[in-house]
């Protein structure tokens, strides 16, 4: 028996995907991919390290190009396609990844279409080395989109029917796993209207919004790195000196003190620990004697 969308939530997560990736060959899914790439020319250049991982293909996949990392990993969340060049198709809560192997991890768009988002960035602390990077680009409800969202989620549609997490929520749960947010960026100030026409007439909203109301682009891209809690060092003590005591004589070596405690000890040593006393009163007197 095949089980319908409703009925299994693997087939419906990529009946989803698929549908987003036909919503960016459109108008407003072109130009945001435009812009969006853009953005992450600019900050891809400035990260390092040997393995970078794009979790999630959009309409032509790859958003890695700008990045000096060689060893570059596409992941699909949906299906194999031979025409395409991604390197993995897996779930986005079990990577077939080693822990602690990857320096800069992307997530473009993801987390609004998943059933539970803190899975997915559990498992991307996972994967990531310390002081390494994610980047996350999300829908912003406080904006255009925003708006759309709320006027056409009943068509359940994608973009529309995904859910637009807000960025200082997106940051708050970074925070929860240990990531310190570096950047936040707003981009894409134009309404997602379907004629081209009004799109490019409006292009000078890009440069408008980013002075007049930053913070309601229609996505944001936020940057956090891996923070990793330091151990507190301890003191060496073998490089200690030694000191002289107030009355002038040079203060006990460790192997003095501990072959005296070993005379108090042991009952094999009661003679010599009989002599070390008769022997320590004879030098605390004159030393008094030297005193006076």
């Amino acid at each position: 028996m095949v089980l319908n969308n409703h009925e299994n939530p693997v087939a419906s997560k990529k009946t989803v995907r698929l549908r987003l990736k036909e919503w960016f060959k459109g108008v407003a899914g072109s130009s945001l991919l435009d812009i969006e790439k853009n953005v992450l020319d600019e900050e891809l250049p400035d990260l390092f390290g040997y393995h970078i991982l794009q979790l999630g293909t959009l309409e032509d996949g790859n958003f890695l190009g700008s990045s000096r990392i060689s060893h570059r990993v596409l992941c699909n969340l949906t299906q194999y396609d031979p025409r395409s060049h991604d390197d993995l198709v897996c779930h986005s809560t079990h990577l077939p990844i080693d822990a602690n192997s990857v320096d800069v991890v992307l997530l473009p768009h993801v987390l609004e279409f998943e059933e539970d988002p803190h899975d997915i960035l559990r498992e991307v602390e996972r994967i990531l080395i310390g002081e390494g990077h994610l980047l996350i680009l999300g829908f912003n409800p406080f904006s255009l989109w925003g708006l759309w969202h709320l006027l056409l989620a009943w068509r359940d549609a994608p973009p529309w029917n995904g859910h637009f997490y807000t960025s200082n929520r997106v940051r708050d749960w970074l925070s929860l796993l240990g990531f310190e947010v570096i950047k936040t960026r707003h981009l894409f100030f134009r309404p997602p209207t379907r004629s081209n026409w009004i799109m490019k007439r409006l292009t000078f909203m890009e440069k408008l919004g980013n002075y007049l109301w930053p913070w309601f682009g229609g996505v944001y891209l936020i940057i956090g790195k891996k923070r990793l809690i330091p151990l507190t060092p301890t003191k060496t003590e073998w490089r200690i000196r030694r000191r002289l005591i107030a009355s002038g004589v040079t203060e006990p070596t460790t192997r003095a003190r501990q072959l005296f405690r070993k005379t108090l000890i042991h009952p094999e040593f009661s003679q010599h620990r009989d002599m070390l006393t008769i022997h320590g009163r004879i030098v605390r007197d004159s030393l008094k004697e030297s005193i006076r």
